[in-house]
């Protein structure tokens, strides 16, 4: 009998024995080994020896020897482990690379791990990078060299994350200081505490805040627990923000996010017809406030020509205070709590722009028309629609706000309703008033 072939199940026995009794140490021996020995190794064990190490193993030496497990060890262990560990090791993973796990593995844990992998579109976990170096910090400088040679080229790091034996993000080493340590030094000595950190939860905008305020080119992401999750960065960030405010801007004019410049006819009907009809009956509210001044209308001719006139100008100026107010309720400048000064302002602004308005437009219509009684009409009703203006486009989207709905969605057409009728209603009151000074 050869010795070695008698030698083979003690071997076994004491690496069976090794993995039961010290799990950690099992861990650690197998992030410093290639992945695809490490996945052969765990392969040959039993499953209950398997299970305690592979809890212990890091989030990133854990998804590059999921990925070199047969599938039916796949499925095994995703009985055995933690599932929501399990999401962390596949969400280090490239999405073909996650799927072709997925697929491997039972249709219901498949359908948990995919619930645990998704986040609403407008949160820190939708915009973050899983592919992050995620190291212990015992390791040696060498060793982390090491680990970073087996990485793809194009993976972006301008640090490393260290994490302790649960995954939880503990402190931070630079590129810049790993490179000119000696290869013997730990990367423990050479970490720094963290600046910040974000829970996958919370929305774009605290993102975007935590960034500014911390002048960071990376912001760690990490759950509930403090596990590493992954990481945004600020370049990706502005990109994420760009294609956010261009559909606001569609979503302002009551056309849907999801349609596209080459979306098909039907589609682009369905997404956009209800909120044309919304439009139509605010439109109608508009005309009946015009309506109520008929006879004022068809007595004073002049007054249909610049009725335009003034609903233009405040539409115009409900727009630009929606704009800025919305800017500020999404850069997170400006709370819900500070309705009060965000609307004064709005109105103050208002009332200055609609005097400075007012003014050159008097002049006009007082050498077109010759009539001083016009001239106060659309002058003072020029003031008063633009303060209204800007009332409604602060308001509106920070009352939209408080009631958990998105103000990209609907404040355009509140507001131009607003300063529609606002605009008609001063315009043809004011002139019903004074009609005695207009002449026919």
């Amino acid at each position: 009998m050869d010795t070695r072939e008698a030698e083979s199940p003690a071997v076994d026995a004491l690496i069976r024995r090794f993995f039961e009794s010290h799990p950690e140490e099992a861990a650690q021996k197998l992030e410093q080994i290639d992945p695809r020995d490490a996945a052969r190794l765990l392969a040959e064990l039993p499953s209950s020896s398997r299970a305690a190490s592979w809890e212990a193993l890091s989030a990133n030496a854990g998804s590059e020897i999921l990925l070199h497990l047969p599938a039916r060890d796949r499925a095994g262990l995703a009985k055995l482990v933690n599932i929501q560990g399990l999401a962390v090791l596949l969400s280090r993973l490239t999405e073909n690379e996650r799927e072709e796990v997925l697929t491997s593995l039972d249709a219901s844990d498949a359908v948990e791990l995919r619930r645990l992998l998704s986040y609403p579109p407008d949160s820190a976990g939708h915009l973050m990078d899983t592919q992050v170096v995620a190291l212990r910090g015992g390791q040696t400088v060498a060793q982390a060299i090491e680990g970073l040679r087996r990485r793809p080229h194009n993976m972006d790091v301008t640090d490393l994350k260290i994490i302790d034996e649960g995954d939880k993000l503990v402190s931070i080493v630079d590129i810049k200081d790993l490179i000119l340590a000696k290869p013997e030094q730990s990367l423990e000595s050479l970490s720094h505490g963290i600046v910040t950190a974000i829970s996958p939860m919370d929305p774009t905008e605290e993102v975007v805040d935590r960034l500014d305020r911390y002048k960071l080119e990376e912001l760690p992401v990490i759950d509930h627990e403090g596990v590493l999750l992954g990481v945004i960065r600020h370049s990706e960030l502005i990109e994420a923000v760009k294609e956010s405010a261009s559909l606001d801007i569609q979503t302002m004019v009551g056309a849907s996010k999801d349609e596209r410049a080459t979306s098909s006819i039907g589609f682009a009907f369905r997404k956009r017809m209800p909120w044309l009809q919304i439009n139509l009956v605010t439109a109608f509210m508009a005309a009946a406030v015009v309506g109520l001044f008929e006879n004022t209308i068809a007595q004073f001719t002049a007054l249909a020509v610049l009725l335009p006139v003034v609903a233009g100008q405040s539409g115009n100026a409900g727009a630009q205070a929606l704009a800025v107010t919305m800017r500020g309720l999404a850069l997170r400048e400006i709370r819900i709590a500070q309705w009060l000064k965000v609307t004064g302002k709005e109105v103050c602004v208002g009332l200055f722009n609609g005097i400075a308005i007012a003014i050159p437009c008097g002049v006009g219509v007082y050498l077109w028309s010759g009539q001083l009684g016009l001239v106060i009409v659309i002058a003072s009703s020029m003031v008063l629609a633009m303060v209204m203006a800007g009332f409604a486009g602060a308001l509106v989207p920070i009352t939209l706000e408080k009631l958990g709905q998105d103000p990209a969605a609907a404040s355009s057409i509140f507001v131009t309703t607003v300063t529609d009728i606002a605009g008609f209603f001063f315009f043809l009151g004011i002139a019903t008033l004074l009609s005695g000074m207009l002449i026919t």
